[in-house]
């Protein structure tokens, strides 16, 4: 995948560079940042969209389902932006989007472990935000609700139905309607816009 990525780059005029790196590594975070600022002499953006689910009970979660989510959805994002924030600070500028969910807004049972993590990450955008806006430091978030990824075609019919009847817009959202929400918080077009949270949920967190 990340070299058809390098690849559709190179297509259209430019470059991208394939690091593989797990986000709850603290010192693997610090080390992608470094390459990324050798390669290309800055940064400018980070966009945290790493996350996974482990959906059950909370009298069936284990230890290990609670600690690879909160560690992977939530401390992942501490470490990638604690890695990329010292340089935004150096240059006074940069810009966060970190991707959180409408389950940390309107969860569902049986996600206790997901529903704290992107709580969390919507917690850590706002208080980010504050403490960083004086450096010209842009944070926000946006919180996707059912879209059409390879984590939603593991609902099988019956739940699909079941949720998509919850949606007023009744649809899964497709995964460039993410995209280009993401894309406006990184523009100028959104240089007035920090500490929020956009939901693109078809309307299910109403």
């Amino acid at each position: 995948m990340a070299e058809l990525l390098v690849e559709e780059a190179r297509r259209i005029g430019r470059r991208a560079l394939p690091v593989q790196l797990d986000v709850r590594d603290f010192e693997g975070a610090k080390t992608l940042v470094e390459e990324v600022k050798k390669e290309f002499g800055k940064l400018d953006i980070l966009v945290n969209n790493a996350g996974i689910t482990k959906d059950k009970s909370l009298m069936m979660m284990n230890q290990e389902d609670w600690s690879d989510v909160i560690d992977t959805d939530l401390t992942g994002v501490f470490n990638t932006t604690r890695a990329c924030i010292i340089t935004f600070l150096k240059q006074k500028s940069g810009n966060i989007v970190n991707i959180s969910s409408v389950s940390g807004i309107h969860p569902l049972p049986g996600q206790v472990n997901y529903a704290a993590a992107k709580a969390g990450v919507i917690g850590f955008t706002k208080s980010l935000a504050k403490e960083v806006a004086a450096y010209n430091i842009r944070v926000n978030a946006v919180a996707p609700g059912f879209i059409s990824t390879e984590m939603t075609a593991e609902l099988g019919n019956k739940n699909k139905e079941k949720f998509m009847n919850m949606i007023p817009l009744r649809r899964f959202g497709a995964p460039d309607e993410v995209a280009q929400a993401v894309v406006f918080l990184l523009s100028d077009e959104s240089q007035y816009i920090t500490g929020q949270t956009i939901q693109i949920d078809g309307g299910l967190g109403m």
